[in-house]
């Protein structure tokens, strides 16, 4: 049973969500990682969502652009939390799928972060933090994870501080 579904409008937004993947892997999230469309395959999406729920999912990513109405689409099919990535795919860079992500009526709410891979990434970092508030283990792969984080940044600062040092 995975965790976490990500979906995607189209195959093409399969590099822009691989951050999402590669963390939830270091955090050993387990999810699904598909192709859906609200408007190409809206059954199918239906389908999943039913599915996915039933077998105790607990989170939905989705990742589209343009028209973006996936994440408005799943999250009008389940009680779940969905996140949603917009994804640069128009001469309008992004700013049209930012918009029709974050712009859902009352009692359907997307949790909508950054653009593209940004976002991706961010997207499993909410995720986890989701999934966290009931597993204990998540909650420490998570905190190790940030702890890690604060290391290199710590380390960062350390080296350039000792280069520009007089």
């Amino acid at each position: 049973m995975p965790q976490v579904a990500i979906f995607m409008g189209s195959a093409s937004d399969e590099e822009t969500m691989r951050p999402c993947t590669e963390l939830l892997d270091q955090l050993k999230i387990s999810y699904i990682f598909t192709v859906s469309s609200a408007h190409r395959t809206p059954e199918r999406t239906e389908h999943l969502v039913d599915s996915l729920e039933a077998d105790g999912c607990q989170v939905f990513i989705c990742a589209a652009g343009m028209a973006a109405h996936l994440a408005g689409a799943v999250a009008a099919r389940t009680l779940k939390p969905v996140i949603g990535v917009p994804v640069t795919a128009s001469n309008l860079s992004g700013l049209d799928a930012m918009l029709a992500t974050v712009q859902m009526p009352p009692g359907y709410p997307v949790a909508t972060v950054a653009l593209d891979k940004a976002g991706a990434k961010n997207a499993a970092w909410l995720a986890a933090q989701i999934i966290a508030l009931t597993d204990s283990s998540i909650a420490t792969n998570l905190k190790k994870a940030r702890d890690e984080g604060k290391a290199a940044v710590i380390k960062s600062a350390e080296e350039l501080e000792a280069r520009y040092a007089k």
